[in-house]
């Protein structure tokens, strides 16, 4: 390693440097600022994390059950597909039943479809709504946290 009189951190060694016992509150929390509280700040950060990570546990537990409702979604619409092809090929012989039964499977089929694809964005937004819930109520709290911090 060169010795640069420019650059001090060049002659540094940074791997004696061990970062699983780096502890930044114990660096910060020595730091005296007048009318600074770092705890406070670094307890409103810590808040922040854990809402953030509800609000993540939220939107995965939405997620999942979206997921879950669309396979068995599928999965009924497989079965159904399957029925449908065995009721068609029982009325082959008569042309207009045949028409009538399409047009009834069909209109069936579409308000199923609608009915899904409104239940899953119901599921949605409530997962989206939660969510949010979440993050706007730490925001809240936050907001207030500061103001008494500079009521102080």
């Amino acid at each position: 390693m060169a010795n640069n009189p420019f650059n001090p951190f060049a002659n540094m060694d940074f791997g004696k440097f061990d970062l699983s016992k780096f502890d930044m509150t114990k660096m910060l929390g020595d730091v005296k600022i007048p009318g600074f509280d770092m705890q406070a700040i670094m307890d409103a950060q810590r808040k922040n994390i854990e809402a953030l990570t509800a609000a993540n546990q939220a939107a995965v537990q939405g997620i999942q059950a979206v997921a879950q409702r669309q396979a068995e979604i599928l999965s009924q619409a497989m079965s159904e597909v399957s029925s449908v092809a065995q009721q068609l090929a029982g009325s082959a012989s008569n042309p207009q039943e045949m028409t009538t039964k399409q047009a009834e499977l069909v209109r069936k089929a579409f308000e199923q479809a609608l009915a899904n694809a409104r239940e899953l964005a119901e599921m949605v937004s409530k997962s989206n709504t939660e969510a949010f819930a979440i993050i706007n109520k730490r925001v809240t709290e936050s907001l207030q946290e500061l103001k008494s911090l500079v009521a102080k």
